[in-house]
């Protein structure tokens, strides 16, 4: 077992990926006047001319990114979910996606665990959006560790990437998994049951370990999975678990449309499995200024209302 790291996934990612420029010559990084909040800081300090700060205009920002994938560099582009993958769309989509570059796009401080900025800049659409760019591969990772090993797998791989991360501290998941392998596509069973699967991504994650427990107490085993990449989605892993298991819950820090729980309801469909299906996330709404983990709790988003929702499913099998 390693050491409990809690520490907030965009702190994390900076701290990787300042080391990994010591070891990647063509990594460069843009900013859009957000580099403490973002934590690419780190990599200003250690890298200075490989920074580029291109201000508060993240459309330019994408364009230049775009522009350093076709000489050859590897270029990661970060700034808050809602000014990457919100206000920059249009760039990510033709400037990047259309042409396939090798440009990583990360988007901090998403869903409503944020918290304080309020609904402007909670971003909850963003994993819909990202999975709707043709060839682009979308990220969630679950805590310290596993976005570590995200930041180097999506700077090995050749293509777009959306890495999604938060503001706060989470729980640490993965001190209890050391041998996990971090795989892009393929999604980690982090517990077995035979009652329900628990399929969660982001900070619920932790959350859908808990329910497990709390559910474990009332005699109902539940497999739980982590699923840190949403595209392209683990269907085989996902398809098994509902089989085995015939009622499945889905877990995410966004909104119910278009990101995890769409997902993984596609692949059931596709591959013509049916299953009790609950989704915990944010429904139809905007979210609103508050602290951030209690906005997890007011928007339903803890692991008592996934276990609330594992039992609603089981009851429909």
């Amino acid at each position: 077992m390693a050491e409990a790291i809690k520490k907030a996934t965009r702190e994390s990612f900076g701290m990787a990926l300042a080391e990994l420029g010591d070891t990647h010559p063509e990594l460069v990084v843009l900013d859009a006047d957000l580099a403490k909040a973002t934590q690419t800081l780190l990599f200003k300090q250690k890298h200075p001319e490989r920074f580029f700060d291109c201000g508060i205009a993240e459309g330019n920002m994408i364009g230049v990114a775009a522009g350093l994938a076709a000489a050859g560099k590897v270029p990661v582009a970060a700034t808050f979910a809602m000014f990457s993958a919100g206000r920059a769309y249009e760039q990510i989509r033709n400037s990047v996606g259309y042409p396939h570059l090798n440009v990583k796009v990360v988007g901090t401080h998403a869903g409503v665990s944020v918290g304080e900025d309020g609904a402007s800049h909670q971003c909850l659409e963003d994993l819909a959006l990202m999975r709707a760019v043709p060839g682009m591969v979308v990220l969630c990772p679950a805590d310290h560790y596993e976005t570590v090993a995200a930041v180097k797998a999506m700077i090995d791989y050749q293509g777009p990437v959306y890495l999604r991360l938060g503001r706060l501290p989470v729980e640490s998941v993965y001190h209890n998994y050391p041998d996990m392998p971090f795989t892009i596509g393929k999604g980690n069973t982090l517990r077995q049951g035979g009652d329900v699967a628990l399929i969660a991504t982001g900070l619920e994650v932790y959350e859908a370990l808990q329910a497990a427990e709390l559910l474990a107490g009332e005699g109902i085993q539940a497999t739980v999975i982590d699923i840190h990449t949403l595209k392209p989605l683990d269907a085989e892993l996902v398809t098994e678990a509902a089989r085995a298991t015939g009622a499945v819950v889905t877990a995410e820090e966004h909104s119910r449309i278009g990101g995890l729980g769409d997902a993984v309801g596609a692949a059931l469909l596709d591959a013509g499995c049916a299953a009790a299906f609950e989704r915990v996330a944010v429904n139809d709404i905007f979210g609103h200024s508050g602290k951030g983990m209690e906005l997890v709790d007011e928007f339903g988003l803890r692991a008592k209302d996934i276990a609330a929702a594992a039992k609603r499913a089981i009851a429909r099998k």
